[in-house]
Parts: structure tokens; sequence; C-alpha cells
């Protein structure tokens, strides 16, 4: 702990277009833009977030998820004290989902022991009874994925909305404040 509060390092990966800059975005400045624009390599952005008055300064690395830019990935986890798995629920990005075992091999081969949990983001995209027929399919992999893969928690996000967002991030940062209390 810094004198002024806790410093955080946190990855937030996930396959290009799911959503992650849109997510920090909303979290970091409640805003949205709809325009897409790769990452290439990492984008930092840091946030400020009181736990038990107590300053936790998030320093979050938005890593490109094009597989062109695989190589780079590890030099950007090393000090990584969180991270957050993002996937899709909109139609036709589907394989983010497939993705999420490479995605979490890929963070712990660098940062071993860490807390990570799940982002389910674009929710907003999906029709009420589409998710209701996929819930039952997708809920069941997604709670085999978090029981056998050690995560520690998911949410289903929308950075469009706000739905989620707040909450998931505030998640993230309360764990990592216990462990480090």
């Amino acid at each position: 702990m810094s004198k002024s509060g806790y410093i955080f390092k946190v990855a937030v990966i996930g396959d290009g277009a799911v959503g992650k800059t849109s997510l920090i975005r909303k979290y970091t400045k409640n805003d949205f833009s709809a325009e897409y624009v790769m990452t290439l390599g990492a984008q930092i952005t840091t946030y400020d977030e009181k736990i038990d008055d107590t300053n936790c300064r998030l320093i979050l690395w938005d890593i490109a998820g094009d597989e062109a830019l695989a190589k780079l990935r590890p030099s950007f986890y090393r000090g990584t004290k969180g991270a957050i798995i993002v996937f899709s629920h909109a139609s036709g990005q589907e394989v983010s989902f497939e993705h999420l075992s490479s995605w979490l091999s890929d963070i712990r081969k660098k940062s071993e022991n860490i807390p990570i949990i799940l982002f389910g983001n674009k929710i907003d995209l999906i029709e009420e009874d589409e998710l209701s027929k996929n819930k039952e399919n997708l809920n069941g992999n997604v709670e085999k994925f978090i029981k056998e893969n050690d995560i520690f928690g998911y949410y289903k996000t929308s950075a469009l909305t706000g739905q989620g967002v707040i909450s998931a991030f505030k998640t993230l940062v309360t764990k990592l404040y216990n462990l480090n209390n």
C-alpha cells in the first residue's frame, strides 16, 4: 500500500471487438462511442475508486485482442494484480466465448494466482426471447467455465447502456482491496 492507498494493475483481455475499450470508457468516463477503433498493443487508463475510504488506483491495461499482436501480450501482463476477460453475447461473436480458455491460459502464464472475473458484454444486442432460449445452455457453459477455472465472478454487461458495468468493476476492485488489506 502506498501512502495514498493501493495501486492495482488490471489486464482487460479478450478477442478483438468484444468491447473491452468501451467497457473501460463507460466505467471511467460514463461515456460510450459507437465508433470502433482497434487497440494496437495496449491502451492504459488510470482510475481511482474508493473502497472503505481507501483510495484504490486502477491502472487498466486494455490489451489488444487481435491475434496478430499476440506476441506482445506476455510483456503487458507483468505486474498484473487482477484480470477481466471479456467475451461478447452479440450474434456473430460466439467464438469469443470459445476463446476464453486460451485467454485464461495466456494471462496465467505470466500472472499466476490473480483474481480473474468474466464479463459477458453486449447484452443489449440480444433480444430477450433469444436470450431466454439460449440462457440455459450459455449459463451452463459459463458456470462450468467458472468452476473449472477458479474464476470468482461473472457479469452480464453492456458498455452502451451501462448495465452491470459499474458493479462488475467494483467487484474486482473490492476483491483486490480485500486480498491486500
